[in-house]
């Protein structure tokens, strides 16, 4: 760190979570409530509790900061709620509809559904403007563009209001020169309006891919562009002595300016910086493989890392709509603190995927809020305290969530309050194993050869049960679990990615040459950004990746190699690295049969210096931090036990608890299980595990 504070932002649906790092060593923790119809708002609430806390303005905190990060759902709100920006889409010619064809079928899971609806179309059919031009898969044009055509288009969108444009071509990532006329066309009559090119944002081999991709990013961008001047506006209005740092879906940091132009990185912003902090917060331990796990108050997020890597997803279907940009794989589930039980035509009870957010909020929060929520649950329940939430800034009513849940589940099912409220509970459970198991059973991972890691607000509540029913037998909860994600946003790096098609069979010099050109034409770019953003060359580090694929077939796989050029004595590492991975994926390789690669990728990171760890005092006698006991349910029958209930900030380094037991953080509260211990280690993070396997 260069400065006194290094500061993290992360917005998330119920509350948005601030981390300040200190050039000291430590890491402070705040939360606001999120305020969806102006998220500035609670930007300009959390610093407001910032400085109350240090006692000074906050004039003389953001001058002092090297680097402030924002993690943001706007985006992915937008996406979610269809409530972007009125967009045309200016295409070859005869391909207006390939965002409808797709690729023949469904997405994966409904391919045979006949009663699945078809997703929304974020450009309408009216709104596809098709011209005349064709550029061959060899790359040389064999229809002139027809600029006349591009011009109607622009006369339409003017007419209808569009407020954003996204052009991709047939081939234009072999021949980008029929994109550019027609941008320079739409920039001379719609100047103010944001443009998206396919062949820069995305320029691989996949047209379908590649449309979607651009018509997204065009969709974002007049909310994100938005987003980013309000935010970077007030930063500055504070003093901020650097550019507002964004947190992308890829993993890494990047400039407004970037985010706003390359809306489609920030679906994904806030959980994917949970990786990066799960393997932090498990270094002291040397855990390679984790599973991070992440309940707000409205979704559960999930990510694996193996091996200290995580799964970077391309050319996938995100809430329906195909993506090609590399985005940190997550899991996302609508179960969170906030979502409601319900009972369905059939009689049966479930929990979610609807959410009371923040605004009512659940019924305990006082707000107007009468559904039954996973939080009312918890409450009745006795694993939250009955003295409020957030250090008690946000008070609870246990007699509403009694009430909210008696009402709507209890009664109708002709249960006791408490059956009705542990039901609930391992309801949401359940649903949020069940999301475990698609990221690691489905994927070839065992669950049991991973640390559990928690982080979100409400997780802390579930984790034992959750890790329980994996058969996982170890938890890692750090202190700063209810802002984990701000937290591994501020021990990130900067991160671009920069990619380019390349088809080229690799049994020739010439397609070595071609590879190695493209390479490093990429990273002469992306360490030319780097440079102009302040970083030194012994800060810039760059990975390479290609898709490749045995000829003939149609899907790629991606490679992972080091940077060493292509030549006709070092094409066979990177052969012998191709069947290694197609092995890895679907059990078998062809050495003998001909390699083609399709596309080409250069990551470039802008290393930032991290921030230092704190060190917790030893401890002595967990008794000392022993605030009294409360009446909880940890079965199915309904019966309370009287459970010790510990003040978090008041225990050490090495302190020992023994559960059934509950320890109350300032942001979190953790419900040890019987049958488990937790133990808070000098790095900051409790180790639960468990005393016996079933």
């Amino acid at each position: 760190m260069n400065s006194k504070y290094r500061l993290g932002i992360d917005a998330g649906g119920t509350f948005t979570d601030f981390v300040l790092a200190e050039r000291a060593g430590g890491s402070r923790l705040y939360k606001a409530l999120s305020t969806p119809s102006d998220p500035t708002l609670a930007i300009r609430n959390g610093l407001g509790l910032i400085a109350e806390d240090l006692g000074v303005e906050l004039e003389e905190i953001i001058p002092n900061c090297d680097l402030c990060i924002n993690g943001t759902t706007v985006g992915l709100n937008a996406l979610i709620q269809h409530k972007g920006a009125r967009t045309g889409l200016i295409c070859t010619a005869g391909h207006e509809d390939s965002i409808e064809i797709r690729n023949g079928h469904k997405e994966d899971g409904y391919r045979y559904d006949a009663e699945y609806p078809p997703a929304v179309m974020l450009v309408p059919r009216n709104l596809r403007k098709g011209v005349r031009e064709r550029v061959l898969s060899n790359g040389t044009i064999r229809t002139p563009i027809n600029e006349e055509d591009v011009r109607a288009a622009c006369r339409t969108f003017i007419e209808e209001g569009i407020e954003s444009v996204a052009i991709s071509f047939v081939w234009s990532v072999l021949q980008p020169e029929h994109e550019r006329r027609a941008a320079e066309i739409v920039r001379e009559m719609m100047p103010d309006v944001p443009l998206t090119l396919g062949s820069d944002l995305y320029p691989q081999v996949r047209e379908y891919t590649r449309t979607s991709t651009a018509i997204t990013n065009a969709y974002l961008a007049p909310i994100l562009k938005r987003y980013v001047m309000a935010v970077d506006a007030y930063f500055r209005s504070l003093g901020a002595t650097s550019p507002v740092r964004y947190f992308q879906s890829n993993g890494g940091l990047a400039i407004g300016q970037l985010m706003a132009d390359r809306s489609v990185y920030a679906i994904n912003s806030g959980p994917a910086s949970a990786p990066k902090a799960g393997l932090h917060v498990c270094a002291p331990f040397e855990d390679q493989n984790v599973i991070t796990v992440d309940m707000g108050g409205t979704s559960f997020d999930i990510t694996l890392t193996h091996e200290g890597v995580t799964n970077l997803n391309k050319n996938i279907d995100f809430l329906r709509y195909r993506i090609g940009v590399p985005m940190i794989q997550v899991e996302t589930l609508g179960a969170g603190g906030g979502s409601i039980g319900w009972i369905d035509d059939m009689g049966l009870l479930q929990m979610g995927p609807q959410s009371a957010g923040s605004d009512p909020g659940p019924a305990c929060y006082g707000r107007g809020g009468t559904e039954p929520t996973t939080t009312d649950v918890n409450l009745v329940l006795g694993y939250l305290c009955p003295g409020g939430l957030v250090g008690g800034r946000l008070p609870l009513d246990r007699a509403k969530a009694e009430e909210a849940i008696r009402s709507r589940i209890a009664e109708p099912l002709n249960i006791s309050l408490e059956k009705a409220a542990y039901g609930m509970f391992t309801i949401v459970n359940a649903n949020m194993v069940n999301g475990i198991r698609r990221v690691s059973i489905e994927r070839g991972y065992d669950p049991r050869d991973f640390v559990l890691v928690c982080a979100g607000g409400a997780t802390g509540a579930h984790i034992s049960a959750i890790a329980r029913e994996m058969g996982i037998s170890r938890i890692i909860v750090p202190k700063l679990a209810s802002g984990l994600c701000a937290f591994g946003q501020i021990i990130s790096d900067v991160k671009y990615n920069h990619m380019a098609t390349c088809p080229v069979r690799l049994d020739n010099d010439e397609a070595y040459a071609r590879v190695n050109g493209l390479f490093r034409q990429l990273e002469e770019d992306g360490t030319r950004q780097l440079r102009q953003d302040g970083f030194t060359d012994d800060t810039i580090r760059i990975t390479r990746s290609l898709e490749m694929r045995y000829l003939g077939q149609v899907h790629e796989c991606t490679v992972e190699v080091d940077s060493f050029d292509i030549t006709a004595e070092t094409v066979e590492r990177l052969k012998e690295a191709f069947h290694r991975r197609h092995e890895q994926l679907y059990t078998y390789a062809e050495p003998a049969s001909t390699v083609e690669v399709v596309n080409i990728e250069s990551t470039l990171y802008g290393v930032v210096g991290k921030p230092d760890d704190a060190v917790l005092s030893r401890g002595g006698d967990s008794d000392g931090a022993l605030k009294g006991t409360r009446m909880a349910i940890f079965s199915s029958s309904g019966e309370f036990t009287r459970t010790p209930v510990y003040d978090g900030t008041k225990l050490g380094a090495g302190d020992h608890i023994t559960g059934p037991a509950i320890i109350e953080e300032p942001t979190t509260t953790i419900v040890v299980e019987p049958g488990w211990t937790a133990e808070l280690h000098e790095s900051g993070s409790y180790v639960l595990e468990r005393l016996h396997q079933d």
